[in-house]
């Protein structure tokens, strides 16, 4: 870090109004406090979720002014008192309140070193949608080797880290997308089968890849197959809702759950890692950054956007048609 710096550029709105309202603003260069690790930015993720926010749709919305982004790569800038075992230059990854910006504060709690091998654009867009993949997938859903995953949004951030995650606790996984594309990169990930997401027939074809269904259902989509899916479980199945990217948020019959002995379970990856079970999430980020070095992991980077796309990056993001999770780059020169 230049010692003489003494401002950053960060995207930053007044207003949660429109996506247009966030421009490039000069502010000051932050600086960490106790237990904090100041991290320049490489790389910053861009889901979903994150353009919710930034439009206070979301169901926790931010103070003003608000800097979108909550996950960012980089390498440790500078360090505050009482931090140990980190030091500038370190390669890490780390949640942090505004990642669009050059340099963010991160608690240390939330900062974690990168193994060997995984990229600085890799990182970003890991944490988030991994530890929701190994919470719903192992914790909420209990899957266990040799049983049937099918997931839905196949192709987006969230489900390609389920496939992935799926295949490492030893399951056989089926893919749901809306395109040859979009499956073919579920395919890339590990998913043994691919099916399309059209309604008419679906449950039929469904059962010709998995004649006694699926054991576990994947669900960040929530739209018109939530009732079919649902329906084409296996005895003692469990079906995940992850969220509601159709937009609407769907009805169930009750009788469904007891006529297949199964489960609707929620999974609510920031109650349970930032608020109720922050130690439990910790281990589970552990777990994967040991597979992603051991190779078992390899997460899929997505679109990639200047820093002064911030704006078309949103959008995209609340499009629905990212595959992969998307990239704000704030400085690529960094390695």
């Amino acid at each position: 870090m230049d010692p003489n710096r003494k401002t950053i550029n960060a995207v930053q709105a007044d207003d949660l109004d429109a996506l247009e309202a966030y421009q490039v603003v000069q502010l000051p260069m932050p600086e960490p406090g106790t237990g904090q690790v100041l991290i320049r930015v490489a790389f910053c993720s861009i889901g979903y979720v994150d353009a919710l926010i930034a439009l206070g749709r979301y169901q926790k919305k931010p103070s003003l002014p608000h800097i979108p982004g909550s996950e960012v790569a980089g390498v440790v800038a500078s360090v505050g008192p009482d931090v140990s075992g980190l030091a500038p230059g370190m390669r890490v990854m780390a949640r942090v309140p505004g990642g669009f910006a050059e340099y963010a504060v991160a608690d240390l709690k939330d900062v974690k070193v990168l193994p060997d091998g995984m990229t600085l654009s890799q990182a970003a867009v890991f944490r988030g949608n991994y530890l929701t993949a190994m919470h719903g997938l192992a914790d909420r859903g209990s899957l266990k080797a040799g049983e049937t995953l099918l997931v839905m949004g196949a192709a987006g951030g969230v489900g390609l880290a389920a496939v992935e995650v799926g295949r490492a606790l030893g399951a056989r996984v089926i893919a749901v997308a809306s395109t040859d594309a979009k499956r073919a990169v579920a395919r890339e990930a590990g998913a043994e089968a691919v099916l399309d997401r059209e309604p008419d027939g679906w449950r039929e074809r469904l059962k010709e890849i998995a004649p006694d269904g699926p054991d576990v259902v994947y669900d960040p989509v929530c739209g018109p197959l939530m009732d079919p899916a649902f329906r084409s479980l296996h005895w003692r199945g469990r079906y995940l809702v992850i969220g509601f990217a159709h937009g609407e948020i769907p009805a169930l019959r009750l009788n469904l759950p007891l006529l297949k002995g199964a489960a609707l379970i929620g999974v609510d990856t920031r109650q349970f890692g930032e608020i109720l079970e922050p130690d439990a999430a910790d281990a589970m980020v552990e777990q994967l950054l040991s597979w992603a070095a051991a190779g078992t992991l390899n997460p899929p980077v997505g679109r990639r956007f200047a820093f002064d796309q911030h704006t078309e990056a949103l959008t995209f993001a609340l499009s629905g048609n990212a595959i992969g999770k998307s990239l704000l780059a704030v400085d690529e020169t960094i390695s």
